[in-house]
Order: C-alpha cells, then sequence, then structure tokens
C-alpha cells in the first residue's frame, strides 16, 4: 500500500496495491496492523455502504460530535466521486479549510478523515457506490452537519452548483460561522 500526507494535518490517501494480469486484478484494500502502525491506530465498529444513482448528488458534509466522533475510511467502489473533507478543529493551523480528491475504482484510492472533520462527497457519474469504515457507530442524537457550499469554506465543486441533489438535512445545515464548537485541535 502506498500512503501519501495531505495537506490537512491528519488527512492520509491510501492506494492498495494491485496486482493484475488479463483477468482483472487482486487487491488488499484494508490490512488492520498495517493502518495502525502507518495511519492511525483506531479500531473500526461499522462499515457503510452508499449508492448515489445520479451525477450531481452531494451527500454532506457529515459529522457526529463526542462520544460518538467517527474517523472514516472512505473507497469509491463504482463510479467518480469527488470527496471531500472540512478541518473543523478549533485552533488548528487549517480550520475551516477542504481538501478534495476522486475516488474511483479505477484509481482505488481511498481517504482516511480523522475525527475532527465535516465529510461529504458529489457524484460525477450516476450509479456511484461508496463505501467507508467508521470508528463509532451511528448516534442520531450526534448526528451533525456543515453547510455544503458555504462561501467561507469555498469548496470547489466540480458538479454544477445550481442543479446538486440534496437531501433536505443536507439543505439547511449551518455555516461555518454559526457552527457550535464541536472539536479542538
Amino acid at each position: 500500500m502506498k500512503i501519501g500526507a495531505l495537506p490537512l494535518a491528519g488527512l492520509t490517501k491510501i492506494t492498495p496495491t494491485r496486482l493484475g494480469d488479463h483477468r482483472g486484478y487482486f487487491s488488499e484494500v484494508f490490512k488492520d496492523g498495517w493502518f495502525r502502525e502507518n495511519v492511525a491506530d483506531v479500531t473500526f465498529v461499522q462499515e457503510n455502504e452508499s449508492l448515489s444513482a445520479t451525477v450531481g448528488i452531494i451527500r454532506g458534509l457529515h459529522f457526529q460530535l463526542d462520544p460518538f466522533a467517527q474517523g472514516k475510511l472512505v473507497r469509491c467502489l463504482a463510479g467518480r466521486i469527488f470527496d471531500v473533507a472540512v478541518d473543523i478543529r478549533l485552533g488548528s493551523p487549517s480550520y475551516g479549510q477542504w481538501y478534495g480528491c476522486e475516488l474511483s475504482n479505477e484509481n482505488g484510492e481511498q481517504l482516511w478523515i480523522p475525527t475532527g472533520f465535516a465529510h461529504g462527497f458529489a457524484t460525477l457519474v450516476p450509479d456511484c457506490v461508496i463505501s467507508y469504515k467508521v470508528t463509532a457507530p451511528y448516534s442520531a442524537v450526534s448526528d451533525r452537519g456543515l453547510f455544503w457550499n458555504d462561501p467561507e469554506i469555498g469548496i470547489e465543486w466540480p458538479v454544477p452548483v445550481d442543479s446538486v441533489v440534496l437531501s433536505d438535512k443536507d439543505k439547511v445545515q449551518p455555516k461555518l460561522a454559526d457552527l457550535p464548537p464541536s472539536f479542538k485541535y
């Protein structure tokens, strides 16, 4: 596996090695010991999968508060997504900054998003299947969000923002300036 540090402290891009021939490929996409030694010493307790059927769906930006704060290891099993993490750790030198990258089955890349970040993605093609391991179970009481298109953050979504498809919940999330303190750096 290849590992790459990213501009926001704590985020990590992981690219599993693929061994291929005329039949296809084989890849070890997760190894607990390797992950603990090279990325973060965490335990994953749940794995989630979502299907987004059309282009331009944006899911997020989501996070959970303690004691159910989640680190996420995200990968795209089918399709192509633009995956985004926003630093919401008070006192962080990169507070309010974002990082985005394309995840797809073709590139095989994964994004590790530790606690203290809001997470979301946009679908770039139809029928995107996303899988992500999390370090805490879902908790409706701890579930929070950040407005997906806050101009203060300035995410450069690679989809036409006037035609995105959002959940009712994601349409009304607070902007960064209105977000209560959630995490400390």
